[in-house]
């Protein structure tokens, strides 16, 4: 399986189900289960799991149990059983690039969080044993910023924030992984300057001898050819998803904003970064615009979909994605600086009916910033 790719068919149903004894035979579903529901004991296996561990029964089990297991009862050693050893984790922040790596920043985060609890809100995935399972999981971390670290000192405040990981895994091991952190939204709740802060990160970062490559072409526009009529499909694997990915292109490649209206239904809720709850159409169409006015020449490139049908209705999908543009326009960074941008983001939505009712969107305004104090001190020195 390629990093933009499924199998075309997974060998196991996609479906989910119903009552809590997990005896029915199908993968679970997050979205209406108490967490001893998503992690039973004693449940049969109900899906292909050739070279897992016997404790986990489903892909989504395995993704929300090893995740307990490694962040809230702290057996953080599970990581050398649970990933490979030159596991590449892409993050807003930074790329990690192999186990060990993994093992000293999640003690690190445990030890300056030692009361987070991340709690899976969906898993949509697709996949199988013999190709690989892709998970794409959504958490909300809450917790207290109790302990001195890469925040400095402890405020004591409280934090909520959203994060979705992708991983792709085969034989219970994850081998690549994107995560994607809302981290501007925590540091604002605990009360810390973002400006200060990502000036910080920034000057390390260029310390380490790291800079930021200015590309003026994206490939959005073809010279003065407008947008392609068009969206890229190969990454579907079913007519839904091909249909979404057109609605994705039409919004944000061809800017035609005034989609929305058409395709999100009338009582739509919105997610966003900063833990931003809206409602309604207007409100997705503000937000929508507003994240393409930070980076008016942006390219928006899906490198990754999958879908399941929700036992809620209708069918819900995770698409990640990639910006890449230049800070030309006003908003939450400040004025215009002219500077590179890139955006690593992912989406979850809920599709009923033919309308979206739910959009979950992630991508982290702190690492916009710091991108920005890197270009500024690069063009400075």
């Amino acid at each position: 399986m390629t990093d933009t790719q499924a199998p075309k068919k997974p060998a196991t149903p996609r479906t989910d189900i119903a009552p809590s004894d997990g005896e029915t035979g199908r993968v679970l579903q997050v979205e209406r289960r108490d967490f001893t529901q998503l992690v039973p004991e004693g449940r049969k296996r109900v899906q292909s799991m050739r070279g897992f561990d016997e404790c986990y029964t489903d892909i989504v089990d395995y993704i929300i149990r090893c995740t307990h297991r490694i962040w809230d009862e702290r057996d953080v050693g599970l990581i050398y059983s649970h990933y490979t050893h030159n596991c590449v984790a892409y993050t807003t922040m930074g790329t990690m690039y192999d186990r060990e790596t993994h093992i000293r920043d999640t003690i690190q985060r445990l030890v300056e969080f030692p009361d987070r609890r991340g709690m899976a809100q969906q898993v949509i995935w697709n996949g199988d044993d013999v190709n690989g399972f892709y998970t794409s999981h959504m958490t909300h971390g809450l917790g207290r910023h109790t302990e001195p670290g890469s925040w400095g000192k402890p405020t004591g405040r409280t934090y909520c924030t959203r994060t979705v990981a992708d991983c792709m895994i085969l034989e219970n091991k994850i081998y690549k992984e994107w995560i994607v952190r809302d981290n501007m939204g925590p540091l604002i709740q605990v009360g810390l300057d973002p400006h200060v802060f990502a000036q910080g990160i920034a000057q390390k970062k260029f310390d380490l001898g790291e800079t930021v490559l200015d590309l003026t072409e994206n490939r959005r526009l073809l010279g003065q050819y407008p947008p392609e009529s068009e969206a890229d499909l190969s990454i579907a694997h079913n007519a839904g998803e091909e249909q979404l990915l057109e609605w994705l292109h039409h919004i944000y490649n061809k800017r035609m904003f005034g989609k929305i209206h058409e395709i999100y239904a009338p009582n739509c809720q919105w997610h966003g970064p900063l833990m931003r709850e809206l409602y309604g159409v207007a409100s997705v169409l503000h937000q929508t615009m507003r994240l393409v006015a930070l980076l008016p020449d942006c390219s928006f490139v899906p490198q990754h979909i999958a879908s399941v049908d929700s036992e809620e209705g209708g069918t819900k999908y995770a698409v990640r994605w990639v910006m890449d543009g230049h800070h030309l326009g006003y908003g939450s960074l400040g004025a215009p600086t002219g500077h590179h941008l890139f955006v690593m983001g992912v989406t979850h939505f809920h599709v009923k009916d033919g309308k979206i009712v739910d959009e979950w969107v992630v991508y982290d305004e702190l690492s916009m910033l710091v991108q920005l104090k890197l270009a500024a001190i690069q063009a400075a020195a």
